[in-house]
């Protein structure tokens, strides 16, 4: 049986990128370069990472840490993307997450942070390829592109590392007035088959899904990437954290890192999909 380590290593090589810092609406502030070494050691028991960023006319920022073991905030799925991050919400505390989706060699990165009033209010992207390769940068994402049916398949890991087996999973996404589009997911098999709908205004590059207890919004970013997250937690209330990457016209990776009513940590979801119409 695979283990999350062997997910882990499907990350091993020289990420060659940068960080870019947006505001909670999607205006980007900063854009740093960086370099991320990932490397095996003593027949890949240990990983040493070196993170070097570049910030323009300041010295070189550099992050050294080694890894035995796995942290239980983090979990991989097999592609090897991964998500780390707070395990918890609660009132008064910092709060966010990292969701990691790779494609071949690129790797596209997303760190969503929230602040102690549970706002959201940071967002970094992070694009990277693997040095000695030379993959496009996708444009930035439109909803043009998005509109449409989407079929997929998804897998849900839970913090204790047990994966699901493969559901099926459908998005329509549709215009239905010049300021607002209409999204419905389906999910699951048979009796467990789910299908909830959510309506948002369209504000240029950002999505606003105003009609739930939590405003939740999409941002339409940089390199086919999207973030979908609540612009404010509140106790009570369950909500997701979501990366997305549209890797080609047609096809689609998701992220979903979920947690419950009372704040927990509950699961990681990885969505392949396709779009059909």
């Amino acid at each position: 049986m695979t283990s999350q380590w062997d997910y882990f290593l499907k990350n091993l090589g020289q990420w060659q990128g940068s960080f870019t810092s947006l505001s909670p609406l999607g205006e980007v502030r900063e854009d740093v370069k960086s370099i991320l070494t990932l490397e095996g050691f003593n027949n890949n028991s240990t990983v040493r990472l070196v993170l070097q960023r570049f910030p323009p006319n300041q010295p070189p920022h550099e992050l050294k840490l080694e890894f035995t073991s796995l942290s239980r905030s983090l979990l991989f799925c097999e592609t090897g993307a991964f998500s780390q991050g707070s395990m918890q919400w609660s009132p008064f505390s910092d709060f966010g997450a990292e969701l990691s989706l790779i494609d071949q060699d690129r790797r596209l990165r997303l760190v969503q942070l929230f602040n102690t009033q549970g706002k959201f209010n940071q967002l970094t992207l992070i694009r990277e390829k693997l040095a000695g390769t030379y993959p496009p940068e996708k444009p930035d994402l439109t909803l043009e592109q998005l509109l449409g049916k989407w079929v997929g398949e998804a897998i849900t890991i839970s913090p204790d590392w047990y994966s699901s087996e493969p559901f099926p999973t459908e998005l329509l996404i549709e215009r239905t007035t010049d300021n607002r589009i209409l999204q419905q997911l389906t999910w699951g098999k048979g009796d467990q088959r789910r299908t909830m709908s959510s309506s948002a205004i369209i504000d240029g590059s950002r999505l606003l899904f105003d009609q739930s207890n939590l405003p939740v919004q999409i941002l339409l970013l940089p390199d086919g990437a999207s973030s979908n997250c609540p612009l404010e937690i509140k106790l009570g209330h369950s909500f997701v954290l979501e990366v997305g990457w549209l890797i080609a016209p047609t096809r689609r990776q998701r992220l979903i890192r979920r947690y419950n009513e009372k704040g927990e940590w509950v699961s990681l979801t990885l969505v392949k999909e396709e779009k059909t119409a």
